[in-house]
């Protein structure tokens, strides 16, 4: 048996230029992930970012390291997991900071207002983990369809208001990860609590009459809509600093309404 060729390990050379680089890896990777949702552990895809800071005198990252880390994950991704995670992944590539990125659907079962009979509600959730001076900061987003209806409509008809379906974006960054972490249900709740009504995927006709009926009493603009959920992110002490995308789109008008609250803490 002969002796294998050894192999140039160029990425490791040094590079002349002097020129550090804030974040270089892989993006667009789709490979499956565990989430936890509930409590429960629930299979899902993930499409990924992967990256590192790459110092002034190293010419390359080994990129093929970081498809390695995933590839060897096997624990669901959590708060908590995701701070050793990324120091990990940090150590396989030899780099003093980096950002994990993955954005996936996860499904919550949810039971109709009226009859109970229960569906999956499907939601778009989305973690960040990115480690900087020795520190690492873990943001999580979740996207929740509600349904909104029109203040304004409702108060001029003599008969019914117009309603749409919106999409509210809550991004928060979270105080303490590896302790006091927030599950996926409960920051969909912030959204859903705080709309007209709540969507179900599954409804039989006292469902459908209790949803109508639910957001004819509860009427909201797109700005009722965020600073009612922003609200109630304040209200939570695990919760720092926080962004709220909110997007009505519109049953009555060719655009669609949209607002955006940040807050930083």
């Amino acid at each position: 048996m002969t002796n294998p060729v050894a192999m140039p390990d160029v990425q490791s050379r040094r590079d002349v230029r002097q020129l550090p680089i804030a974040r270089v890896g892989v993006k667009s990777l789709r490979y499956p992930l565990s989430v936890v949702v509930g409590g429960k552990a629930q299979a899902t895809v993930g499409t990924w970012t992967l990256d590192v800071a790459l110092s002034a005198e190293q010419k390359g990252a080994h990129m093929s390291r970081l498809i390695a880390w995933l590839d060897a994950l096997q624990t669901p991704l959590t708060a908590e997991s995701l701070c050793s995670e990324i120091e990990s992944m940090l150590q396989r590539l030899e780099a003093g900071g980096g950002r994990i990125e993955v954005s996936f659907p996860f499904f919550i079962r949810k039971a109709a207002p009226v009859s109970r009979i229960e569906s999956l509600m499907e939601y778009d959730g989305r973690w960040v983990a990115q480690r900087e001076g020795g520190a690492t900061r873990i943001t999580m987003q979740a996207t929740v369809p509600v349904k909104s209806l029109c203040p304004c409509s409702k108060e001029v008809s003599d008969d019914g208001a117009h309603n749409q379906r919106s999409h509210i974006a809550m991004q928060v960054q979270l105080r303490e990860p590896g302790r006091n972490a927030i599950d996926w249900v409960e920051l969909v709740r912030f959204a859903e609590d705080n709309a007209s009504s709540e969507l179900w995927g599954l409804l039989k006709r006292p469902d459908e009459k209790w949803v109508t009926e639910r957001a004819y009493a509860n009427p909201k603009f797109v700005e009722d809509l965020i600073r009612d959920v922003a609200l109630a992110l304040d209200a939570d002490a695990r919760i720092g600093s926080y962004r709220v995308e909110v997007t009505n789109y519109e049953s009555i008008h060719a655009h669609d309404a949209y607002a955006v609250l940040e807050c930083a803490r």
